[in-house]
């Protein structure tokens, strides 16, 4: 490991235990900043009511720490929406953010149209089908970004179990997100979960950073921020155990091409041979190929968005 990794896991990475909730309160009172809680959902009426009750009994009622729980709904079949606002958050639904450009499926396509519908200057991603979720997720990724103005950007750490086993789940991560920082950006060789759905930024950070409409969101706005604003400018907390609904190895196949398309990307700027993945299903006749597209679009930095200067004007 670059010693440079080694130094800044020595300084960049904590433990929520270190900055108590009352520590974290003092720093958002004498600094005023105000924090947007997102969660994007889509089909996730078991958990994301349970998530949005934790949070608002221990972050807004108990502690006023969170400003504002945003759920942006990408176009839910199920009771996702009835559930989240019964819960107390505010329901937005994607379709409804920015009409003049038609959305399009896919988690970075929501967080990039939350920033048009939050205020907050911190603005927290959580994922909506979380299980047995405690607020030391929410809690562990805010608490660097208001007791140290030097951090832009945390993600949350912690153990993934799958069917009972520890340290097994994130299998994208493993075997596609590893690798490629490994090898082309060695500098984030340190983060534990580069590929989480959890982590808090400073808005003006987030408002200069493209959004790849999909599941390569994450590797992209970590290798970008570190461009942007440098290694020592991100953290990681570790807030425990994750628990999560797991994909199956297809859906996971799909997330890793357009996990490897972002990064390519960002490696060479170059041309997409081929922007689709191939898989196979057996069906009664043997296997069967099915063929998806790979995500090719991304979406601009929020700050050249008409819409959003006009907003930050009003």
């Amino acid at each position: 490991m670059l010693e440079e990794v080694e130094r800044w896991l020595g300084r960049r990475s904590w433990s929520v235990a270190d900055r108590p909730p009352h520590q974290v309160l003092a720093a958002k009172q004498r600094t005023g900043q105000t924090i947007s809680v997102v969660l994007p959902a889509l089909n996730e009426e078991e958990t994301v009511g349970d998530i949005v009750s934790v949070i608002r009994h221990d972050l807004v009622e108990q502690i006023p720490l969170v400003d504002e729980i945003v759920v942006v709904d990408s176009g839910s079949t199920d009771r996702t929406s009835e559930v989240a606002a019964r819960a107390g958050a505010r329901v937005v639904h994607r379709d409804e953010i920015l009409p003049r450009i038609p959305a399009v499926p896919g988690k970075g396509e929501v967080l990039w149209r939350s920033l048009l519908v939050t205020g907050g200057d911190i603005v927290c991603f959580v994922d909506a089908d979380l299980r047995e979720f405690s607020s030391d997720f929410v809690l562990g990724i805010v608490g660097p970004l208001l007791t140290d103005p030097d951090v832009d950007l945390v993600k949350a750490m912690y153990d993934r179990p799958l069917a009972g086993s520890a340290g097994q789940g994130g299998r994208v991560t493993e075997l596609m997100a590893r690798p490629l920082l490994n090898m082309h950006w060695p500098q984030l060789a340190g983060f534990v979960q580069p590929l989480g759905g959890e982590y808090a930024a400073r808005r003006s950070l987030l408002e200069q950073l493209p959004f790849p409409v999909g599941y390569g969101v994450e590797l992209g706005m970590l290798v970008d921020a570190l461009h942007l604003v440098g290694l020592d400018a991100l953290a990681q907390v570790d807030v425990g155990v994750r628990k999560h609904r797991h994909q199956d190895g297809q859906a996971l196949g799909r997330m890793a091409a357009a996990i490897y398309r972002t990064a390519q990307l960002r490696l060479a700027r170059g041309h997409l041979v081929r922007p689709a993945l191939t898989q196979f299903e057996r069906g009664e006749d043997g296997f069967e190929p099915r063929t998806y597209s790979v995500d090719t679009e991304e979406r601009p930095p929020m700050v050249e968005v008409a819409e959003y200067a006009e907003r930050k004007v009003a």
